[in-house]
């Protein structure tokens, strides 16, 4: 399994957290902690809560997430 084996879910932020970080509520029903990604805090993506996103999770920890992507509304 190499680095770039990651599971990509749509999900909704339900809470905005300090540090970039969110609650992020998956399509699945689950409820996981996710941060911005690099290339995001680089280009000053905003976050709002209730905005749809997409969440890149490492197969390892099903719990923690990074935001790669804010869809537009």
């Amino acid at each position: 399994m190499s680095k770039d084996d990651v599971i990509e879910f749509e999900g909704v932020v339900t809470e905005v957290l300090p540090g970039t970080t969110f609650r992020v509520k998956l399509s699945n029903g689950h409820v996981i902690f996710a941060y911005l990604s690099g290339k995001m805090r680089l280009h000053y993506v905003k976050v709002y809560e209730g905005d749809s996103v997409k969440v890149a999770v490492s197969p390892y920890d099903l719990e923690k997430g990074r935001i790669v992507y804010r869809n537009k509304n």
